[in-house]
């Protein structure tokens, strides 16, 4: 089990990320790779990222990739720094400046559990070139396996985001904190992760914890080992329907699904869900049917303007990034 003490001063200063992490999901995409048919909503995606790999000159840098990110148990904290926060690029510079001292601490402790190629030895010494070789593969990486999904995987972080914002709107952090159930309980100042690979306690010691939502986490949220670096807890977010690549819709399906977008009412929901909105509100702000209300955002959702997730009787809709762009034009 994980237990992550809050202070009153950490509670101020929880947040949730303010975007998807491409680093985050960059690491966490490589421990799901080698899980064959575990996840049906993957599979697609997990097919054709391994049969592009296998096209990929730099074999070596992909086998410390796959080294580095073992499907389970420990990875090294120094692969996610802080600094992504900010973007890939951000992250990727984090990366190549990590101390030797902590390069050796993480490979070592990474190494006590499984064999390593022989590139790890020159990542452990924080050999420039090591570290450069490391960050490359990454960047590949991250444009054949996300690239071509990342406006899902921004759809789906978005709406939990939405989803975050309205739980903190309704009952505070605790309404936050107790909302990321299931697999997380909220008790008296501590946050509970009782499916936690191993046993840990962790003191914010005013802080705070930055909340990242993650299409890529698996069902057990994750936390950095070191309890010296800035607290983060990634999380699963719902993965609404799971991956397709950006381009793969039909030009005929695209031009019939944004014709139907044709109309001032279908305007009006679109604006509506700016901040997430559920189908009742979207009725009364609009002062049409809930039947209605309903109908116009399926057709919005279908030309993958707006994302819906149900939380118990409540569906709330927010824009994907294509919906956020249209509306701003």
């Amino acid at each position: 089990m994980l237990k992550i003490h809050f202070s009153g001063e950490d509670i101020l200063r929880t947040r949730v990320a303010p975007a998807a992490n491409p680093v985050w999901e960059v690491v966490l995409s490589l421990h799901l790779l080698p899980e064959r048919g575990r996840d049906p909503l993957l599979s697609g995606w997990r097919r054709e990222v391994m049969r592009d790999l296998r096209r990929q000159e730099d074999a070596a840098g992909l086998r410390l990739l796959l080294a580095l990110n073992p499907p389970r148990g420990y990875f090294p904290d120094f692969l996610t720094p802080y600094e992504s926060v900010d973007g890939f690029e951000a992250g990727m510079e984090a990366v190549r400046r990590t101390p030797v001292s902590l390069l050796q601490r993480d490979l070592t402790l990474l190494g006590n559990a499984r064999n390593l190629p022989a590139g790890a030895g020159a990542l452990a010494r924080g050999e420039p070139d090591a570290l450069a070789h490391l960050t490359t593969a990454m960047g590949r990486y991250r444009e054949l396996a996300l690239g071509p999904y990342w406006t899902r995987v921004q759809a789906a972080v978005e709406a939990d985001r939405a989803r975050r914002a309205r739980a903190m709107l309704d009952g505070g952090i605790e309404g936050l904190l107790t909302g990321l159930r299931p697999g997380v309980r909220w008790d008296s100042g501590v946050l509970e992760i009782p499916d936690y690979p191993s046993s840990r306690e962790l003191h914010l010691q005013g802080r705070g914890l930055l909340l990242v939502p993650s299409f890529f986490c698996a069902n057990t949220p994750v936390a950095l080992v070191d309890p010296k670096l800035p607290p983060v807890l990634v999380y699963p977010v719902d993965r609404l329907g799971g991956l397709a690549p950006d381009e793969a819709r039909e030009p005929d399906a695209d031009r019939a699904a944004l014709a139907a977008l044709l109309g001032r009412t279908r305007a009006a929901v679109l604006a509506a869900s700016d901040d997430g909105c559920s189908t009742g509100e979207l009725a009364r702000r609009l002062h049409i049917s809930p039947a209605a209300a309903s109908q116009h955002a399926t057709v919005l959702r279908n030309a993958g303007l707006l994302v819906s997730h149900r939380d118990r009787n409540t569906v709330l809709h927010t824009l994907t990034p294509l919906g956020r762009a249209i509306l701003n034009a």
